[in-house]
């Protein structure tokens, strides 16, 4: 097996994409994955820009593992936003599973994030992926999500003023950031609004930001996903997540992930915009408790 840093190219993202489908895609009797395997929810993977764009920031802390052939059988991606690392992804061929890949690339993950005081991940709903992240220092905390279609009739009107964001708000989002999670995710506020519709609210009593973004198709239309939510105060909060589940649009199926106990402000949203929630994994934290109110990004956490 050789592991080597994956690249800011087509091809490598495409390898990315690969090992993540195949991981997540494989049928239900090869579902329970060994040690190392860590997968994230499909939609995340998928993004074509997301494994190039790491690659740019964080070459030290992508990897993929190939084997003889050259033929990519795992991968891992991770970041550094200032003194705190976030684990992108974490994914394994079924095939190759049991052989020490995963834990190979996960030391190289560590091995990268091990001057960060503080770090995050979203933790899949699987036990090994609960035990592996747990052995690498990660406090788990249970998480629900919600999901579900939107009633926009049964959502109230924001309290205050909810404004389309842009370049111009970067500096306001790093400041959320770095109150909340002690890092500002710096370079992924230039990636992900030109993917994800962004949201933001700026008045005397705080700030915050949203992001909302379109996943896979289905017979039902795309799923909208919010995530990367933080604000000043809950109120400032609920406001962000009411105008973002109204931008959704009635009847549009959304998806938020990653709300740990901390955060029963986006519960409270979520029920009467008609959402269902529902156990799914955990939030894995290291040197600090669950940032709130925040919902974090399987993708950039």
């Amino acid at each position: 097996m050789l592991l080597r840093p994956v690249r800011d190219r087509e091809d490598d993202a495409q390898a990315v994409r690969f090992v993540a489908d195949a991981a997540l895609l494989a049928p239900p009797s090869a579902c329970a994955p060994p040690p190392g395997h860590a997968p994230l929810p499909a939609p995340a993977v998928r993004r074509p820009h997301h494994p190039r764009h790491l690659a740019r920031t964080d070459p030290g802390g992508c990897w993929l593992a190939e084997d003889a052939t050259g033929r990519p059988v795992g991968v891992v991606l991770s970041a550094r936003r200032e003194g705190t690392w976030g684990l992108s992804l974490l994914a394994v061929l079924p095939e190759a599973r049991g052989r020490g890949v995963g834990g190979a690339l996960l030391k190289r993950a560590l091995e990268y994030g091990r001057g960060c005081l503080r770090g995050i991940a979203l933790v899949p709903p699987h036990p090994v992926a609960a035990r592996v992240c747990r052995r690498a220092g990660l406090e788990l905390h249970p998480a629900t999500r919600l999901t579900g279609k939107v009633s926009t009739a049964s959502l109230p009107a924001p309290d205050g003023a909810v404004a389309e964001g842009g370049p111009g708000d970067r500096d306001l989002m790093d400041s959320v950031d770095r109150r909340l999670r002690g890092g500002a995710h710096g370079p992924d506020h230039e990636e992900l609004p030109r993917h994800a519709r962004l949201l933001v609210t700026d008045d005397f009593a705080g700030s915050g930001y949203c992001y909302l973004s379109a996943g896979s198709g289905g017979p039902e239309g795309p799923e909208v996903r919010v995530e990367l939510l933080g604000a000043t105060s809950r109120r400032l909060a609920t406001r962000l997540l009411t105008a973002a589940l109204g931008a959704a649009g009635e009847g549009r199926r959304v998806r938020i992930e990653g709300l740990t106990a901390e955060q029963q402000w986006a519960l409270d949203v979520g029920l009467v915009a008609g959402l269902e929630p529902d156990t799914a994994g955990w939030v894995g934290l290291r040197g600090m408790r669950p940032p709130s109110p925040y919902v974090p990004s399987a993708a950039f956490p």
